[in-house]
């Protein structure tokens, strides 16, 4: 039997209290734990850290198998634990696409295998992501994977027939279709944020419509068949009032935003670094706290981090021929602390709600985002709240350097991360 006694944390942001870890499970939470009931066990001093739920990401990107040389699972699960999260969501965007219960089953049991976070894939909508044809839906859901939620993320169900269809087959299980909001024929040869930068700039233009109509399009088809949809990395304001709208019709909608569209802006295009080049694009400073608002009042309902690891040639290029996308998992707790925490739109215990909490029932991550209370799995991330530092992704855990942080001084440091009782994270250190 193994004990773990984590003294003097704010739990979810409140008083500081004593939490009993033993084997994978939490059997004290109190205030000045006695000797006899943690008697044997490992102390860790928390000093008024501030201690969440294991955070849960929605929306990973973890490479494998086929893009090793940008990351592989272990490497992103490293990563993840780094960041204080114990599962995460791997998108299907793979090589091969992850379509095929043969291909969830492989990315689940590398997770199984490595262990620094529990992993569960994410089934491609439709065949090869090409849009033309359903994946292998139930064959996936019923798999040793157990996938409940299925996206073509990097690319739009842009057919509206397809995504009807898609809807109507996961509603028989409970499933859910996370949608990449892109209308492909408005982005065409889009490069950034349609506007005055891109104006200025003299880059092609993505407009925030072209996110906006496909979301309005598929809330009406989830209505209409009576399922389930989630909006992937929501980005603009007018996507946000139309999930508002949704919302009180009573349409089973959820959505996410990632840290970056809280805190950076298409100005930062200006430099033309392709660090900044993501998708969906940076938007304007009136998109960034339209977002910031949908999320402190819940339209939005959770944080997700589109973490999307790149090798040092796909970014160190001119812009139009850099890869879209940010690293996001070792950094993401810190800019919805700076962002959202710093600025009194979210309490410590809110953070819970939106970063654990909600993305597990969401994605129906059993055993995690639960209370921190006695017969629950010990599933923990401390925070040390008060640390001010400057990123350097030369320490990063992921294999990929593909930060807009790079420099920035940040608020908050994960000291430790624990996976049903077992130390992931030690100090700051990968265990």
């Amino acid at each position: 039997m193994s004990k773990i006694l984590i003294r003097g944390a704010k739990v979810l942001g409140g008083e500081a209290q004593d939490v009993l870890i033993t084997d994978e499970t939490i059997t004290a939470v109190g205030s000045d734990l006695t000797v006899s009931s943690a008697e044997g066990a490992q102390v860790i001093e928390a000093d008024g850290k501030i201690l969440l739920p294991g955070l849960v990401d929605l929306h990973t990107h973890l490479r494998e198998p086929g893009r090793e040389d940008s990351e592989t699972v272990l490497t992103g699960t490293r990563a993840a634990a780094s960041g204080g999260y114990t599962a995460v969501f791997a998108m299907a965007n793979t090589f091969p696409v992850a379509d095929t219960a043969g291909v969830v089953e492989q990315v689940y049991r590398l997770g199984q295998e490595h262990g620094y976070c529990d992993v569960q894939p994410i089934g491609a909508v439709t065949v090869g992501l090409e849009g033309k044809k359903l994946a292998e839906l139930g064959a996936m859901h019923e798999s040793a994977a157990g996938v409940t939620v299925f996206s073509d993320d990097g690319k739009c169900v842009d057919d509206a027939v397809i995504m009807r269809r898609a809807l109507e087959y996961v509603k028989a299980f409970g499933g859910v279709v996370a949608q990449h909001a892109q209308e492909p024929r408005l982005t065409e040869g889009a490069q950034m944020n349609e506007g005055v930068v891109s104006a200025e700039l003299g880059l092609g233009g993505w407009p925030a419509v072209a996110e906006e109509s496909i979301i309005a399009r598929d809330v009406l088809l989830a209505e209409h068949v009576g399922s389930r949809v989630h909006i992937c990395h929501l980005s603009t304001a007018g996507s946000v009032g139309i999930v508002r709208w949704a919302k009180s019709r009573g349409i089973d909608v959820t959505a996410e935003v990632t840290p970056h569209h809280l805190l950076l802006t298409d100005e930062m295009v200006r430099t033309y670094n392709p660090v900044y080049k993501v998708n969906p694009p940076l938007r304007t400073e009136r998109d960034v706290m339209a977002l910031r608002e949908a999320l402190a009042d819940g339209t939005i309902d959770i944080v997700a981090t589109d973490h999307a690891p790149h090798p040092h040639e796909d970014k160190d290029c001119e812009w139009a021929a850099a890869a879209m996308g940010m690293v996001g998992l070792e950094t993401a707790l810190s800019v919805v602390q700076q962002t959202m925490v710093e600025t009194g739109l979210l309490t410590w215990a809110d953070v819970a709600d939106r970063m654990s909490f909600k993305p597990a029932q969401i994605g129906q991550a059993k055993g995690h985002g639960r209370p921190i209370s006695v017969g629950e799995p010990a599933n923990l991330t401390l925070v040390d709240s008060a640390y001010r530092g400057e990123v350097d992704p030369a320490g990063f855990a992921s294999r990929s350097r593909n930060t807009p942080y790079e420099g920035r001084e940040l608020p908050g440091r994960i000291t430790h991360t624990f996976l049903r009782g077992r130390a992931t994270l030690v100090d700051g250190k990968l265990a």
